[in-house]
């Protein structure tokens, strides 16, 4: 492992919701090819499996080193909450967006205690809301939509019913964000939902699925830009993105920097890919098989927090104390 050293990639904590009633969506399956059903369990024994999975993560990211906010979801009505990176995100300097969602279904995943609680524990100096243009049709699923070159200020976002240019544009003048859009489709020629399920932009290497990308010339253009910034670029086959191996995000531990991938995610990377991934960051691999049912996996359920905490240093532990504004009966 290389010498630790902060990146502003990388965060230190995250946001998760604890779901009590998950279940896949059916109201967002016809775009999203990465659901899929269980015939085998009950949806009883699925929500109780889901709660143990992120229950799990949890403690393992903890465990780690890395600051958990962890909040609770009790209703039947929200059936993705468990991904929240994708109705909002912080950003250096102190800023929050909140993000239009596609699937009216989604947009009861916004939560003012999540935001009442980043604005408490941490530094923030305003909001920006863009929530309204959903009246418009115009969506952008926040960094499910977006996949976010903090160190270079670039936003790479594949076309779909949930990234509209007209957000992306908006919400790249607001940031400070060059946007980089292209076409993805999977291998059944199916456009893919999210870019964060083909792409992971570490501090020093990214996961892409290069053949996903429709035009030849913009594939070239991709692969240079990150070839350029001197990072390893590691090319998953359609395969792989099938298996949630870019759907990974880098965190910042209390020994260094890991990467968050499902287990599902790791078996699908070959050992020549996980060498390279090791030679920069520890791999920390959760098992959410029935999570990933809902077509996501574990960059979906983390949102990471780019903000500057409020005094309260991070313990050893990686824990945080309890807030009022938090639901959790716990808060990493």
């Amino acid at each position: 492992m290389m010498a630790h050293k902060l990146s502003v990639q990388a965060p230190r904590s995250v946001v998760m919701i604890r779901p009590h009633h998950f279940s896949p969506n059916p109201a967002t399956a016809h775009d999203n090819a990465f659901q899929a059903q269980d015939g085998e369990r009950t949806a009883e024994a699925i929500a109780g499996a889901a709660y143990d999975e992120v229950s799990r993560a949890a403690d393992q990211l903890a465990g780690a080193g890395i600051t958990v906010h962890l909040f609770e979801d009790q209703s039947r009505d929200t059936p993705d909450s468990v991904f929240p990176n994708n109705w909002f995100s912080t950003h250096a300097g102190g800023h929050v967006a909140i993000y239009p969602m596609f699937s009216p279904s989604r947009r009861r995943e916004r939560r003012g205690d999540v935001v009442e609680m980043l604005k408490h524990r941490y530094r923030v100096q305003d909001v920006i809301d863009y929530s309204g243009l959903e009246q418009d049709a115009v969506y952008l699923e926040g960094t499910g939509a977006m996949v976010l070159d903090h160190i270079e200020r670039v936003a790479y976002a594949a076309r779909s019913n949930r990234t509209n240019e007209v957000a992306l544009e908006r919400f790249c003048t607001h940031f400070n964000f060059e946007p980089v859009v292209f076409d993805a489709v999977d291998r059944d020629g199916r456009p893919i939902y999210h870019t964060n399920v083909l792409m992971c932009i570490g501090t020093d290497f990214c996961m892409i699925g290069l053949s996903a990308i429709s035009n030849p010339e913009r594939r070239a253009e991709i692969a240079g830009r990150f070839a350029d910034t001197g990072r390893v670029v590691i090319d998953l086959t359609h395969g792989q993105i099938n298996e949630f191996a870019g759907n990974a995000i880098e965190l910042d531990g209390r020994d260094g920097r890991v990467l968050a991938l499902s287990t599902r995610a790791l078996r699908a990377l070959t050992a020549d890919q996980r060498s390279a991934l090791e030679s920069h960051v520890g791999l920390l691999p959760l098992d959410v098989p029935t999570i990933e049912l809902a077509g996501g996996s574990v960059r979906c359920m983390l949102a990471g927090i780019h903000l500057a905490p409020r005094g309260a240093a991070r313990s050893a532990t990686g824990r945080m104390p309890r807030h009022a504004s938090e639901e959790a009966s716990l808060a990493l």
